[in-house]
């Protein structure tokens, strides 16, 4: 069958652009169950890492004539015991006829009786596979005639493009992981940071940064943000980007709220193609772990006590020993005793050294 430019410009282009759409892939399902004239379809995608709790991704769709008719209940239809779906053969199309069960007369009634209440009488599956990453079952059915030859042919020619799109699909998954765990760490210490361009553009910004600048849109024509600064901080802002050989440098990007912005040269490990930084800016607010996790690190790390593990903790916040024992209701002698041992079991030579500790180990990212 030859592939028509309409099957790329409403089958295959949205198969790439809907890997970034949430759910992905709702113009491709809306188009294929079009294209191949059919009254509803699911596609279901598992990924091989998933907890075995969560539940799969599933994306639903109906033609316009039957949008107003529940979605095909997928749970049912797999308590159906149809052709178990994890032994179909990956890009292979299978009729609903080779689903049911003809070797028990009594469960092959009961798969027609349910299909028949779930207005299911003719259905094409497909399985597609990614190396064993990720796995994606697409079902379409039809109530009144069986799908044409031409369908099932269109279906045949998506399949291996729905199979590259799963495994871009699974890469982008893996990497909007590492990012998130990225972003959390640093969000956990504060941190925020920006990538600026040579000409002092923006070009990506984390939440912390959104959250404690005001970026604002380029003059102009041009794309791209900036940050809102007074004068003098743009100009030395766009001094450094130009000149990135010269950093690092400190400007004081909000002196209401006493936010400093820290300029060093960008040396991210990128691959190519890619628009590379020239500056990285990085802020840092003030903010601090919860003190219960915190705790519970410092006791795991150290062989700590409760409440030894509270005191170094209080005074890794810039309490004074007398300070952070009044707030954990111990008297003075007490806590002079517990800052003995707490220098014991860490190795600490003092309380500054306790606090480098504190801060530069674990209980930061509790």
């Amino acid at each position: 069958m030859a592939i028509l430019s309409a099957d790329h410009r409403e089958l295959f282009l949205p198969l790439i652009e809907g890997i970034h759409e949430s759910p992905p892939w709702g113009a491709f399902m809306r188009n294929l169950v079009a294209r191949m004239v059919a009254r509803r379809a699911f596609m279901v995608i598992t990924l091989a890492n998933a907890a075995p709790d969560q539940a799969p991704m599933v994306i639903h769709t109906a033609a316009p004539r039957a949008a107003r008719e529940d979605p095909i209940d997928f749970r049912r239809l797999d308590a159906l015991r149809l052709h178990p779906y994890g032994a179909l053969r990956p890009g292979r199309i299978y009729a609903l006829d080779e689903m049911l069960d003809y070797d028990d007369r009594a469960q092959l009634a009961l798969q027609r009786a349910a299909l028949a209440d779930m207005g299911i009488r003719y259905g094409r599956w497909l399985r597609v596979s990614v190396g064993g990453a990720a796995d994606a079952w697409l079902v379409l059915v039809r109530e009144r005639e069986d799908f044409s030859g031409s369908a099932v042919a269109v279906l045949d020619a998506v399949a291996v493009h729905l199979a590259a799109a799963l495994r871009t699909l699974a890469a982008l998954i893996d990497q909007r992981l590492q990012t998130a765990m990225a972003t959390n760490a640093l969000a956990r210490l504060g941190v925020g940071q920006l990538a600026f361009d040579r000409d002092g553009r923006v070009m990506a910004a984390d939440a912390v940064a959104e959250a404690a600048l005001t970026l604002v849109p380029e003059a102009g024509a041009r794309a791209g943000r900036r940050l809102h600064l007074r004068p003098d901080a743009a100009r030395a802002l766009e001094s450094a980007c130009a000149d990135p050989l010269a950093l690092p440098q400190v400007i004081r990007v909000d002196e209401t709220r006493g936010i400093d912005l820290l300029l060093r040269r960008a040396d991210l490990a990128l691959g190519d193609p890619s628009a590379r930084p020239a500056v990285i800016g990085v802020l840092r607010d003030t903010v601090r772990e919860p003190a219960r996790q915190a705790i519970g690190v410092l006791a795991a790390r150290h062989g700590l006590s409760v409440n030894e593990a509270a005191l170094a903790h209080a005074l890794s916040l810039g309490e004074t020993l007398t300070q952070a024992g009044a707030r954990l209701h111990l008297t003075a002698e007490t806590a002079r005793n517990y800052s003995k041992r707490i220098y014991a079991k860490t190795g600490a030579h003092g309380q500054a050294d306790l606090v480098r500790m504190v801060l530069t180990g674990l209980a930061p990212l509790a």
